[in-house]
């Protein structure tokens, strides 16, 4: 696989109520070329972890907070330094206009990231943003017709990279991965009070000291 093909692919993605961070352009955010910015974000990122792959951790879906805005999975804008830091040097760019956002489960996930000797590759089971009706700016969860339209950008992402593990991050990603007939390990998501076992849960499967 090409990493250019799988971007061409998750760009052609159409469906309603649901940004695609890879070929749509928000008018109240984004620069001009903003789906143009994330393509490349996501280009860049993918190149660098072709065959280099221990892991992969799998969320849920992008938030409008982090991932619809930066078009890479379980990061914000906050952390997009210490994106190109923690993946070797890996060249990202700012896709919005005015000052960074943060995302809370983007903080979480990137605490964590930084006691990993060896980060996973960051993706979700739903590759795109779903919201209300005429509301960009909220959040919902996708629906199970709408994962399966998207199913075999997983399955491709996963036999190209052949990470070693996988691991699914909330009930929806476990669930969805395991439908799939794939194993996994299961954390606790970290949003709606579950910070705590999601950074037990991470440190346990990477044997860090609690």
């Amino acid at each position: 696989m090409k990493a250019e093909n799988y971007i061409d692919k998750l760009a052609s993605v159409n469906l309603d109520s649901v940004f695609n961070p890879y070929a749509d352009v928000c008018e109240i955010t984004d620069r001009e070329d903003a789906n143009e910015i994330r393509c490349n974000n996501l280009l860049s990122y993918l190149k660098s972890m072709d065959g280099n792959v221990e892991s992969i951790w799998f969320g849920r879906d992008l938030g409008y907070r982090g991932g619809r805005r930066t078009g890479l999975a379980l990061t914000d804008e906050n952390h997009l330094s210490e994106f190109s830091e923690l993946y070797r040097g890996v060249a990202v760019s700012q896709a919005t206009n005015g000052g960074l956002m943060s995302e809370r489960t983007a903080n979480i996930v990137w605490t964590m990231l930084s006691e990993i000797s060896k980060p996973p590759f960051l993706w979700n089971i739903f590759p795109f943003h779903p919201h209300e009706p005429d509301k960009p700016m909220s959040n919902r969860n996708h629906t199970a017709k709408e994962r399966q339209q998207c199913e075999h950008l997983i399955v491709e992402l996963i036999e190209w990279l052949r990470p070693n593990n996988i691991v699914a991050i909330g009930n929806d990603s476990y669930n969805a991965l395991t439908k799939m007939g794939y194993d996994c390990s299961y954390v606790r998501h970290p949003s709606y009070g579950g910070q705590a076992k999601f950074v037990n849960g991470i440190r346990e499967l990477h044997n860090i000291s609690m």
